[in-house]
């Protein structure tokens, strides 16, 4: 059984191949390692539309379906302002799960300033949990749009926050009993709960994008923070070199990934804002950043092409490089044995 993204070759062939009508409107249209389109209005304006399915999580579903599709929205220069989720419930799902969900969804919204404008909701038969896919809608100018595919040779890599933060949410709170079998203090654990508040890179990326700071935005999701940057660096055709030692890991994300056997670089990790930004605008934009209270760290450079994407040099010396830009990540393939066993 299959779970998570396809493949970027049945991706390619089956789903980037077959899109309609070419609109000449559509400035970014479906392409891997691009989440959002974006499409001409005229008069100096352009569309930004992202649609994201939210399937690795519970307790939050009503929370991350906002702010995750919200997220590629705000890292393409647009601030998100109309939202349609379509919620797919469990058959004999009783109104307590709506009401937490849609209350989710209404407080998530507030905090963005964005509206639910549409939408649908039903009782999914055969569904074991509840899920949601969620469309952000957002305007900016012409001229202020950002895409995945810009990085540029001699950008530095910015990374804000931690890796990992959506993973370690949903570890903590859909897999509790699972950590503390493990061994993990239940201290520990409630920590996280603080992180649901950082899931969100809105300001984060509107910082950057308000004077066209960087070449390129990514929010890390599937696949985590190693996962978004081949994703950056297939979309630009460029390679990116990385050092693990400067990539911060929360405590309680490294704690529960070594219980688990997982690696914090490959788990769920909206919240994470990724930006390569032109050497001379670096000091800039990591003065912006923190100014606003965001924590902010250079992790790696931007390079040509080289015969790989993704060159990391980890913490123990050895060197290793990647160049398929799919990341199986390690949150959905826990879910994945976790219906199996069901």
């Amino acid at each position: 059984m299959t779970f998570g993204k396809l493949r970027p070759d049945t991706l390619n062939k089956y789903v980037l191949s077959r899109v309609g009508v070419i609109d000449p409107n559509v400035l970014v249209g479906p392409s891997l390692g691009e989440d959002a389109a974006v499409i001409d209005l005229g008069n100096g304006k352009v569309l930004v539309v992202h649609s994201d399915p939210i399937s690795g999580a519970v307790e939050y579903l009503g929370w991350l379906a906002v702010h995750i599709p919200s997220n590629d929205i705000a890292v393409s220069g647009a601030r998100p302002q109309w939202l349609l989720p379509v919620i797919y419930l469990p058959e004999n799902s009783d109104v307590e799960l709506i009401d937490r969900i849609t209350k989710q969804v209404d407080s998530a919204a507030k905090e963005i300033e964005a509206m639910i404008v549409g939408g649908h909701s039903e009782f999914t038969p055969g569904i074991k949990r509840p899920l949601i896919s969620m469309t952000s809608i957002g305007i900016t100018s012409a001229d202020r749009y950002v895409v995945s595919g810009g990085a540029r040779p001699g950008d530095v890599v910015l990374m804000t926050k931690t890796a990992g933060i959506e993973g370690t949410l949903i570890l903590a709170s859909d897999f509790r009993n699972l950590l503390l079998s493990r061994g993990v203090p239940e201290g520990l654990l409630s920590n996280v709960y603080g992180m649901i508040k950082n899931i969100s890179v809105v300001r984060d990326a509107l910082i950057l994008s308000e004077d066209r700071l960087p070449n390129s935005m990514h929010d890390p999701t599937e696949g985590g923070v190693l996962g978004g940057i081949l994703e950056v660096a297939y979309a630009s055709n460029k390679s990116i070199v990385i050092y693990e030692e400067l990539i911060p890991v929360a405590r309680e994300t490294e704690v529960f990934c070594n219980a688990l056997g997982l690696d914090p670089l490959k788990i769920l990790s909206s919240g994470t804002l990724i930006a390569t930004i032109p050497t001379s605008k670096a000091d800039e934009a990591i003065s912006r950043l923190r100014s606003a209270g965001i924590n902010i760290s250079v992790i790696g450079e931007v390079i040509e092409r080289h015969d790989y994407l993704v060159k990391m040099f980890r913490k123990d010396g050895k060197v290793v490089t990647f160049n398929d830009v799919y990341v199986s990540d390690e949150v959905i393939k826990l879910w994945s044995q976790s219906n199996l066993e069901a």
